[in-house]
């Protein structure tokens, strides 16, 4: 939805239909539609695997069947900051760009700052850092407590152990190793 209703929407997208020039994009997003399912179920997957050695490191078992379905769970939140952001660039008066489109993530630090005065290599980190990741974290908690049936404080070292602290690794190499 966000591409065709947005990014597509964009004067760059617009000239380039004009053009006749739209066959490789075109190819471009067909790709990407194709590749959505492998990147979920790949990030599912990782992300159950860290659950799960979280949980095994704090000695009980939760089956990886279920810190999978936890991580799938929790991903339905990154739905809503999408949402939010094609009613913005839908429903707003102006006509942004590409950039301005890619740069804008709905109640993150990056709305804080200016993109175009941020090195670019703080982009994703800023964007990353947001509402939603927390309550991301939050329903990831809350789904190992009931998977584990432990304890809330078990529940959240887990998480905060596993993912909180990967995800934090993860920011940390994306700032020192960007081009």
């Amino acid at each position: 939805m966000k591409k065709n209703f947005v990014e597509n929407e964009t004067a760059i997208f617009q000239v380039l239909e004009s053009r006749g020039q739209m066959g490789a994009l075109k190819a471009i997003n067909t790709l990407q539609y194709l590749t959505i399912p492998l990147v979920y179920l790949w990030k599912f997957t990782l992300i159950g695997l860290l659950l799960w050695l979280g949980s095994f490191a704090f000695g009980y078992k939760i089956p990886y069947y279920k810190c999978w379905t936890v991580a799938m769970i929790a991903e339905t939140i990154f739905l809503i900051p999408e949402i939010i952001k094609i009613l913005h660039f839908t429903l707003g008066s102006s006509d942004p760009n590409l950039f301005d489109i890619k740069a804008y993530y709905p109640l993150s630090l990056m709305s804080f700052f200016d993109y175009l005065e941020v090195d670019e290599r703080y982009h994703y980190p800023l964007k990353a850092l947001n509402i939603f990741e927390i309550i991301y974290w939050t329903v990831l908690w809350y789904g190992i407590h009931l998977a584990a049936k432990k304890d809330w404080w078990v529940a959240f070292l887990t998480v905060a152990f596993s993912y909180v602290l990967f995800f934090f690794i993860w920011i940390w190499f994306f700032i020192t190793v960007y081009n």
